[in-house]
């Protein structure tokens, strides 16, 4: 089978998953993470191609780059995908206005809560918009903003996270708000069998990053992969938050040198701070800076001694390198087992004689 041809869901799951299918416009709502260096118009379009979900890391990507990278993912498909657009990034206001230009079918808000009217003017381009949500109030300022569905992320992610485990937001948000609009699951999840439960709980579909890093097709670089084959899901920390005075959003990535560097950057911001050699926004903005380039070093260059290896809690499911169908095929195939199950379980196992 070549590796090119779209994945399709069983019957079971393209009821389970109807919601979610209809939103994205997709056969199989699965979408893939936008992660920084690696979610590039390549690995966007080709999870689309296949049937799924790809989304664009804006990141603070230069305007005219990232236009570009809008304007190539268009030309390699003309399946719905998203680009994920960072509220507290420089160079945001101007994303948003190439998105709108561009009208892209779905737009993302992630990295803090985006205004009532950024979500109005995404919404007036034809895009239907997505934010992330990591409790009930943010949750419902975002619906009455205007938000047409909402993406949890637990802190099991990679990458910048929040403070809440998946399995607390999904009863948190999930079942207040699942019956409202779609609502997808990021956070942990590597395995299908998880995303078919997730379903069964409401969900209209899952979004996964560390699992997609490994695949032929991404662009990351081999050392960055073998690393991910080989670390234990332990080994994914999260750096800490040395003082409230330089409020910093928490990231987890695999323990190597660049953590321990980045907890003596926030020491010496801390520093230049307290003696008034610089301002919150300019130390904040350095330690962004730090991870973007560390980042890059990691992914791109294989830099895995000194580079960030962001990397979620998921990683110590990911075992092999397979081409990008390959995983999606595997995903939906682990589901449909689970779902199954659960259905053997309730109508003709062990519950049903009880019953």
């Amino acid at each position: 089978m070549s590796n090119h041809e779209p994945v399709i869901l069983t019957p079971r799951l393209a009821r389970l998953f109807a919601r979610g299918r209809e939103f994205l416009g997709v056969e199989v709502p699965i979408m893939c993470g936008a992660m920084t260096w690696i979610s590039e118009s390549g690995l966007v379009s080709l999870m689309s191609n296949l049937g799924a979900f790809g989304s664009l890391a804006a990141g603070n990507m230069p305007p005219d780059l990232f236009a570009a990278e809008v304007r190539k993912t268009q030309e390699l498909t003309s399946k719905p995908f998203a680009a994920n657009l960072i509220t507290i990034a420089p160079n945001y206001l101007t994303h948003l206005d190439i998105l709108c230009e561009a009208r892209l079918t779905h737009i993302v808000f992630a990295g803090s809560i985006p205004r009532r009217t950024e979500v109005e003017k995404a919404k007036a381009s034809g895009a239907k918009v997505l934010c992330f949500a990591s409790n009930p109030s943010i949750a419902r300022r975002m619906l009455d903003y205007g938000a047409d569905g909402l993406i949890l992320e637990g802190s099991e992610a990679g990458g910048h996270i929040g403070h809440v485990s998946t399995v607390v937001l999904l009863q948190d948000v999930l079942f207040e708000f699942g019956d409202e609009v779609p609502i997808f699951i990021a956070g942990g999840i590597g395995h299908g069998g998880m995303i078919g439960h997730l379903g069964l709980m409401g969900a209209a579909g899952a979004q996964l990053g560390t699992r997609f890093v490994v695949a032929e097709e991404c662009s990351a670089h081999p050392r960055f992969k073998e690393v991910f084959i080989k670390a234990r899901a332990r080994e994914a920390i999260s750096t800490p938050q040395y003082s409230s005075k330089l409020p910093v959003v928490a990231v987890r990535a695999l323990n190597n040198p660049a953590m321990e560097e980045f907890g003596q950057l926030q020491l010496a911001l801390l520093k230049r701070l307290e003696a008034g050699e610089i301002t919150r926004q300019e130390a904040q903005y350095q330690v962004e800076h730090f991870w973007v380039g560390s980042l890059r070093e990691g992914a791109v260059e294989g830099k895995v001694e000194t580079g960030s290896l962001m990397a979620g809690q998921s990683v110590g499911l990911v075992h092999r390198i397979q081409p990008l169908r390959e995983i999606l095929a595997e995903l939906v195939r682990d589901a449909d087992l689970a779902v199954s199950r659960a259905e053997g379980r309730l109508v003709g196992g062990e519950y049903a004689e009880r019953a």
